[in-house]
């Protein structure tokens, strides 16, 4: 099978694309390369000749459909993801995530791809206070990344409904694991940690969100693409929603470090106070979490202990 993965150069993309490289798939990465998206993450699928890359911008219709053509499949992740600089300044948001997911599905349909599986975020439900958040649930995004992430699944399924384009939509709960920027919370906190600093621990530390390890989030993802249904959404998550003190412990305790190293910070505008999916859905497909939290998090901090090599030039560049 032939895949194209925007994005691949960023965390969860090039997880992907390495499962799908050693199951003998051939590979094509498109990514701009903005501050998240870096060649070294790719630095170890470099050599393969089932590997390829294109840098491209997923809102230049020419480029994308350049790098589109002759693929079977497109795995869509490219897009602006960080809450906080969605805050600061939201167009980049809107432009990349509404508009470039329209360039991609709709070049899809041009080209008659046989898949496209557009990857979501369970933010796109907002604060969730009782219960879990069903794929059928009302949208009630707050921040402007989550409320472009919205849009964006929005504009992939309208092409099912309209054209029968072959879209498949998945939401996850929040990644963690190898290659993610340190930027985001646990590879910020372990590398500060690192570096020793402290932990910037937002409010009152007990938002809540779901941890999902990216190599789970990775089989979820490779079941849909096989065996989802066209025109679905499907919840991904791990099912232990974890409020951050909690998790800021976990990794405190893996440290060896103790409570001076954590800083309570003014909480962010609009901070969702939980996140949690109801997974029912791709569980009856057959999947499963691999990993417990803890397990997970241990497999992480030791990954970022043993490469220095490739957080440090970005936490320096930042």
């Amino acid at each position: 099978m032939r895949i194209l993965v925007t994005g691949g150069a960023g965390f969860i993309g090039s997880a992907v694309a390495r499962i799908a490289i050693a199951d003998g798939h051939d590979v094509m990465v498109v990514d701009k390369l903005t501050y998240a998206g870096n060649l070294s993450t790719m630095k170890d699928m470099s050599d393969d000749p089932r590997f390829s890359f294109v840098r491209g911008n997923i809102c230049d219709p020419a480029a994308v459909e350049s790098a589109m053509k002759g693929h079977d499949v497109v795995v869509h992740f490219a897009a602006e993801s960080h809450v906080d600089r969605s805050i600061a300044g939201s167009d980049d948001f809107i432009l990349t995530n509404c508009f470039g997911t329209n360039v991609i599905v709709d070049t899809a349909r041009c080209l008659d791809v046989q898949r496209v599986l557009h990857i979501g975020t369970d933010e796109v439900y907002g604060s969730v206070e009782v219960g879990s958040s069903l794929e059928t649930d009302p949208l009630e995004p707050r921040s402007p990344y989550s409320a472009s992430k919205a849009g964006s699944d929005l504009i992939a399924l309208s092409y099912y409904s309209t054209h029968k384009t072959p879209v498949v939509v998945t939401r996850c709960t929040n990644n963690f694991g190898p290659y993610q920027y340190p930027e985001k919370a646990i590879p910020l906190f372990v590398t500060n940690l690192m570096n020793s600093g402290k932990i910037p621990l937002y409010g009152d530390g007990l938002n809540e969100r779901d941890w999902l390890f990216v190599g789970d989030h990775c089989t979820g993802i490779q079941l849909v693409l096989e065996n989802g249904t066209l025109g679905e959404i499907y919840n991904i998550g791990a099912g232990n929603e974890t409020p951050n003190r909690v998790l800021v412990d976990k990794i405190l305790e893996i440290m060896g470090k103790d409570e001076s190293s954590v800083q309570y910070v003014e909480d962010r505008k609009g901070h969702d106070r939980r996140y949690s999916v109801n997974i029912d859905k791709i569980t009856k497909l057959g999947w499963k979490r691999k990993r417990s939290l803890d397990e997970a998090l241990l497999e992480t901090v030791k990954w970022y202990q043993d490469n220095r090599w490739w957080w440090e030039p970005l936490k320096k560049a930042k």
